[in-house]
């Protein structure tokens, strides 16, 4: 088992910057991909940005590509997504997930094993 915490969620101004963290702990050691997903009320859960654990391989959707940036910190187990020129469509609630199978970095909710509670990120027009 791998257990999940984000935090790093508010309301910001368009045009601001958050930095999500998500801190893993149990058992990290069989942990393969991490991603950051997102969803807002009534839609499904959107991908946002993933790497490799081990090896940093980033791999984001496009609408974010150039705004945001994942990395992490393989010491101390936690990821990161660094978001800037935020949008009022940005506005979501944050999951960060892991995947202990292998294969290309995966971008579909269903191929993560192991979820966070999510953080809300909401920004003002």
């Amino acid at each position: 088992q791998v257990q999940l915490v984000e935090s790093g969620g508010g309301l910001v101004q368009a045009g601001g910057s958050l930095r999500l963290s998500c801190a893993a702990s149990g058992h990290t050691f069989s942990m393969n991909y991490m991603a950051w997903f997102r969803q807002t009320p009534g839609k499904e859960r959107e991908f946002v940005a993933a790497t490799k654990w081990r090896v940093y391989m980033p791999s984001y959707a496009d609408s974010v590509k150039g705004r945001f940036t994942i990395s992490r910190d393989y010491a101390k187990n936690t990821m990161y997504l660094q978001m800037n020129s935020l949008k009022p469509e940005d506005t979501a609630i944050y999951y960060c997930a892991v995947r202990s199978g292998s294969g290309n970095v995966p971008s579909r909710p269903d191929l993560y094993d192991y979820w966070g509670q999510g953080t809300q990120v909401t920004v003002s027009s």
